[in-house]
Parts: C-alpha cells; sequence; structure tokens
C-alpha cells in the first residue's frame, strides 16, 4: 500500500470523533451483557469505564495557549490517524485531547481507525512489535508522515514498565496507570505533542 493509498483509505474508512463516540455510546445502551462471554464482557467494562473517561476530560480540559498557538501556524492540510478501540484505556486518556487540538484548526481532518478492523495498517505502526493502541500518526496532503506518537506518554511508558518488572499484574499496574493519568490531567501529553509540532517544523 502506498501513501497515497494509505491517505485515501484513513479519509474514506475513518470515523470522525463523534461518530467513533456515538457508537461506543450506542454500544453501551444496547448491548445485553448476559450474551457476552467473559472476554467480551471485560471489554465491554472496560469501554463503559473508558466513556466515563472520555466525557470527564471533555467536560474539564481547556487547551493552553502554548498549543493554540503552535496549531494556529498549521497552513497546510493535514489528517490525523487515530488507531484504537473503545475498550483501550491509554485511548480514553488521551484521545479527547487530539480530538479537542484538532478542533482549533481547520486544516485538520481527525479520522479513526478500529485496530481490528485494519490490522495491515496496525502491523505498519507496532510498538516492540506489539499491537499497541492509540497509535496517532499525522500525514501531509501527499501522506507524508508528519509525525508519530503512541501508545501513551513517555513517563507513562516508563511506570508500566517497572511495575511490570516489580511483578505488577495487568490489573495492577492499570489501576496505578490510570491513577497516574488522573494526577498528570493530559500534562505530558501536551508537552510531548508540541515537541512533535516543534519537530515537524
Amino acid at each position: 500500500m502506498d501513501r497515497a493509498e494509505l491517505l485515501r483509505r484513513i479519509k474514506n474508512k475513518g470515523m470522525t470523533f463523534e461518530k467513533f463516540n456515538d457508537l461506543a455510546d450506542t454500544k453501551i445502551r444496547e448491548t445485553d451483557e448476559s450474551k457476552l462471554d467473559n472476554e467480551a464482557k471485560r471489554k465491554f467494562g472496560f469501554t463503559q469505564l473508558n466513556q466515563r473517561r472520555t466525557y470527564r476530560i471533555l467536560k474539564t480540559y481547556k487547551v493552553n495557549e502554548k498549543i493554540e498557538k503552535a496549531i494556529s501556524k498549521i497552513i497546510q492540510t493535514q489528517t490525523w490517524m487515530i488507531l484504537t478501540e473503545d475498550w483501550c484505556g491509554d485511548s480514553a486518556q488521551n484521545l479527547p485531547y487530539i480530538y479537542k487540538y484538532s478542533e482549533l484548526n481547520d486544516n485538520i481532518e481527525l479520522k479513526i481507525l478500529n485496530r481490528e478492523s485494519n490490522l495491515d495498517i496496525m502491523d505498519k505502526y507496532l510498538t516492540n512489535g506489539v499491537r499497541a493502541i492509540p497509535m496517532f500518526i499525522a500525514f501531509d496532503e501527499n501522506g507524508n508522515e508528519l509525525f508519530e506518537w503512541g501508545p501513551r506518554p513517555e513517563e507513562a511508558k516508563e511506570l508500566v514498565a517497572k511495575w511490570k518488572a516489580e511483578g505488577d499484574t495487568k490489573d495492577q499496574f492499570n489501576e496505578k496507570l490510570h491513577l497516574w493519568y488522573g494526577r498528570n490531567r493530559g500534562k505530558d501529553f501536551e508537552k510531548e505533542f508540541l515537541r512533535l509540532l516543534d519537530r515537524e517544523a
């Protein structure tokens, strides 16, 4: 798949943030949990929790002036792609910020792709050989990559590696991770995002 074809597919198959959010809300409203197997029930619980996280950030977060100024300087068309799933906790903690940034400039088009139905694209953006999400990649109008970020801020990556090395289970380190996100309130993501834009410039 060449760059132009990849960009066309992202634009054609990708969802807006509003559509992605609406689908998650609809799933929560209409799913009969009694018909789910254990793994599906587990992921459904994460989707419910993630929607609460998403709406909390959307309601409380205000974009800072440095980011507003940096985004206002984007004068060429860009497509921002997010590979994710609605059950992904890291996505719920970061995607709302990306959405708010994308809304600041009409030259930016945000498109969200579900990982499971786009594995060929996902496999272009592996993290240490793993299909980690969310992955956030920006493209110019010709399909050239401008920057790549994911699946979580650097400090969070280091903490998770530390907790794993100390023997924490996935549930244990996830609980600590989301406490970190709650205290951090997007500050690390802001810093990393500004560095991405500086590098692009």
